[in-house]
């Protein structure tokens, strides 16, 4: 007879703890040493107002700001962007209080800055990170944490040797329904896991279209944005669309996705895979963009495998999710996302919910950088520490590197090479362009 998940299975093995939801400060110790429980500091700690400078003032940037500013503990004092448009736009977000530069180095020889946040886009992650930590400035870096492997390690590297408070902003992690989700699959409810399907569907038709070479508008530094990345003539969508060329991103397989690797690795115990495939293509959007605009790829684990699949012309929401994961258990399966959870028994005739959690879009925006800076100020591990970062960029890196060498790649996670295979070990590093250089 199948061992099926029922209700009072779940309220019973899952006991209050899980059921009324366990604290952040509980969860956020899951999988933590004694080693690596204090992070050592070349300084004091800020004892009142922790100073921090923005590098990338976009988007994404200016909403972190926002989410920043609020904290009673956080004074803005700079900011940096090589979009004058956008500088100027995060001035005015600060109130008018920071001051801005062009050049992110200018900022870094600040002295009272204590942190900075790198929300550029990915090709210019690495390089700000590691200077900054150089400078002696603590980090919070979006996601991903780099654009290749390579480099991702040398941004972990100059944390540890510069003894910087690190976090990555896989916001996700502060999220009481996250981490909610993640003791509930430690917990054995699900029974064996060996399968954790993961999506993201979007809606991108008709595309970004075919725009010619031009010069760039007069508020953008174009030779300075490409940076390492080779010199190519200004093109509209190589600077909006940035994640699909492979000079600065990978798609949402390496952009998007790290929040879903993250939480897989956090909720299976395991951050280092062993191979990945992955195939798809440019089959339905006729556009400019170099990457595919269907893709699929299967990551390999020791003991589970993680599937990924991307469409951005889509017309059908799977799962009523546009992005979520499946963990798919001997006893029941979960199913994921920034909305809530559900639990599901799956038989021959159909399924069933046992219990289902709506949050309404909580991703832990709010959360995550109030404990960013509270690990800066107690210097203390963050809620998503810098190496979680770098493991769940991961992935993603792989999945590109065995699409574009077209085949089954090896990855040997001790030494972060791709063993017996020159040609896809090639990529997991990248040539940078004088006169920039990778720190190592």
């Amino acid at each position: 007879m199948d061992k099926l998940l029922t209700r009072r299975d779940f309220l019973e093995k899952s006991g209050g703890a899980v059921a009324a939801g366990l604290t952040a400060g509980a969860l956020s110790k899951l999988g933590e040493t004694a080693a690596n429980a204090q992070v050592a500091s070349s300084r004091s700690a800020p004892s009142d107002k922790v100073i921090i400078g923005f590098i990338g003032t976009g988007g994404r940037g200016r909403y972190l700001m926002s989410a920043f500013k609020s904290h009673p503990d956080v004074e803005i004092a700079a900011a940096s962007d090589l979009n004058s448009r956008h500088l100027q736009a995060a001035i005015g977000v600060s109130g008018g209080k920071a001051k801005g530069y062009h050049d992110y180095r200018k900022l870094l020889e600040r002295k009272d800055i204590d942190a900075v946040v790198v929300a550029t886009n990915g090709h210019w992650h690495a390089l700000p990170a590691i200077h900054a930590c150089q400078a002696g400035k603590d980090i919070y870096v979006e996601k991903p944490l780099s654009l290749t492997i390579r480099e991702g390690r040398a941004v972990v590297n100059a944390a540890r040797k510069y003894n910087r408070i690190a976090c990555i902003g896989t916001q996700q992690r502060s999220s009481p329904h996250y981490q909610k989700a993640v003791e509930i699959i430690k917990s054995g409810l699900l029974g064996e896991i060996g399968l954790v399907e993961v999506w993201d569907v979007e809606q991108q038709l008709p595309g970004f279209g075919h725009p010619p070479d031009c010069d760039p508008p007069k508020e953008l530094d174009w030779d300075f944005w490409l940076g390492p990345s080779p010199k190519v003539p200004y093109n509209p969508n190589r600077y909006a669309h940035h994640y699909w060329f492979w000079d600065y991103g990978g798609g949402w397989q390496s952009d998007w996705a790290v929040h879903h690797y993250d939480i897989v690795h956090w909720a299976m115990g395991q951050d280092k895979p062993v191979a990945a495939q992955a195939s798809g293509g440019k089959l339905m959007i006729d556009d400019n963009r170099e990457l595919p605009d269907t893709f699929s790829g299967v990551v390999e684990y020791p003991g589970y495998i993680m599937s990924y699949r991307c469409t951005v012309a889509n017309t059908y929401i799977y799962e009523n999710r546009w992005n979520a994961k499946i963990f798919h258990g001997t006893n029941g399966s979960m199913i994921l996302n920034r909305g809530g959870y559900a639990i599901i028994s799956e038989t021959v005739g159909g399924k069933k919910v046992i219990e289902e959690t709506r949050v309404g879009g909580v991703d832990g925006d709010g959360r995550h950088q109030p404990a960013f800076v509270e690990a800066v100020k107690s210097r203390k591990e963050p809620p998503n520490e810098i190496e979680n970062g770098h493991y769940s960029t991961v992935p993603g890196h792989l999945l590109n590197i065995a699409y574009r060498v077209g085949r089954r790649i090896r990855w040997d996670a001790a030494k972060e090479v791709i063993p017996g295979d020159p040609e896809a070990n090639n990529l997991v590093g990248r040539k940078y362009r004088a006169p920039w250089k990778l720190p190592t």
